[in-house]
């Protein structure tokens, strides 16, 4: 028996939604395409594209994506609309690339190192940057999507904590930006751009997964029946604050012993500035100590370097077990600089990861726990952002 209200009207904006979630994947599907993923019939196919087409939320092209016989053409999102410029922001550098408005790639990312020792220096930072993407492309409106390190409210868009920053009080990023641009705002945490761009452009991602971003510091973001888990505080995912010693040393929020002090990139450099300092006629510069060197030591085979950077992995490994625990999801994509320690980094961390008493050795191995380096571009990786914007305009219908 059908739940009371499941309605005509449901179903159609249910339907709508899957529609609009596979040609924002896709980019471009057939009639017969968007029927085959969708269990529809034809007819029906037909009556919810002309729906879609009709409120101008699709294209119809008569280019045919088959091969055989007559087509019916294909159908796309609108090429022409608000271009988005996708961004990973910290206190000290900002990462962006440009995307159209189906959210394809326009260019190639762009780094830029920055000083903000302010919050009204980093919010003149982003507008200039932003302003220098409007000078080359004056004819489109370009809005922003931002991932901006440490706590995020999504919904006022303002960024509460931000870890390397000097400053600890809240910044309303999404209001001030928007009054001095004219444009939309959104943002997240950098980690929920990076699940993002997991969710809606690697066709390998489970309805289930995490990312985990292992570089200054040590962040995650889950997807739960494809949905993004943000908490009511937002501060869902914050791997980096599980204490795993502590009688450890002190960590930025305040308690000892958070794996960030013992796994991240961070506390990596700090403990070989700490050893450097000790050996003056090492012929080291500790305060030049760039994280380069600190990756290229460990690949030459120096000892201590290898050490500090396996007891790290064994860390972050430990810690995912009581996750894996707890949430039981079996799809892990890691992300960050401190990949480039490679594949021993990785598997010493896996090893730790160790024993799941939900695995009684009688599934698929497509359901056993996997722990990979994450495979997108750094293009789609920030791309992640931009789909902010995708997820509002579903939830809207």
């Amino acid at each position: 028996m059908p739940r009371s209200g499941f309605n005509n009207a449901r179903v159609r904006q249910a339907n709508k939604q899957i529609f609009l979630s596979h040609l924002w994947r896709e980019k471009q599907l057939s009639k017969s395409q968007l029927a085959q993923l969708t269990g529809l019939s034809i007819p029906a196919v037909g009556n919810i594209l002309q729906e879609l087409m009709d409120e101008g939320r699709i294209s119809h092209s008569r280019e045919s994506l088959s091969q055989r016989g007559l087509s019916g053409g294909s159908y796309h999102l609108p090429e022409q609309g608000a271009w988005t410029l996708c961004m990973n922001v910290t206190p000290t550098s900002l990462t962006s690339q440009l995307a159209n408005a189906r959210l394809v790639a326009v260019g190639d990312p762009q780094h830029e190192r920055i000083d903000a020792g302010t919050p009204k220096a980093l919010l003149a930072a982003l507008a200039a940057h932003w302003r220098r993407y409007r000078q080359r492309f004056p004819e489109v409106t370009i809005n922003l999507a931002l991932g901006v390190h440490g706590q995020v409210d999504p919904i006022t868009g303002a960024s509460k904590t931000m870890p390397q920053a000097p400053w600890k009080t809240p910044v309303e990023i999404k209001y001030l930006l928007e009054e001095q641009l004219g444009v939309q705002v959104r943002l997240d945490n950098d980690c929920v751009m990076l699940a993002l761009a997991e969710k809606w452009q690697n066709p390998a991602a489970n309805s289930d997964f995490c990312v985990i971003n292992v570089d200054y510091g040590i962040g995650s973001s889950f997807v739960i029946n494809d949905h993004i888990w943000r908490g009511s505080l937002y501060g869902s995912g914050q791997i980096g604050h599980t204490i795993v010693n502590p009688d450890g040393v002190a960590c930025d929020c305040g308690r000892y012993g958070c794996l960030e002090t013992v796994a991240s990139l961070s506390a990596l450099k700090k403990q070989a500035r700490v050893w450097m300092k000790a050996q003056p006629d090492a012929g080291y510069d500790p305060e030049m100590l760039a994280t380069e060197q600190l990756i290229a030591a460990w690949r030459e085979g120096d000892v201590r370097i290898q050490a500090w950077v396996e007891n790290a992995a064994s860390a972050i490994g430990l810690s995912l077990y009581n996750f894996l625990n707890i949430l039981n999801i079996n799809q892990i994509w890691l992300y960050g600089r401190s990949c480039a320690f490679g594949e021993r980094w990785l598997h010493t961390l896996v090893q730790q990861t160790g024993f799941n008493p939900f695995d009684h050795g009688d599934n698929s191995r497509a359901k056993a726990t996997q722990i990979n380096f994450g495979r997108l571009s750094p293009a789609q990786q920030l791309m992640g952002a931009g789909y902010l914007y995708v997820e509002s305009q579903l939830s809207e219908l």
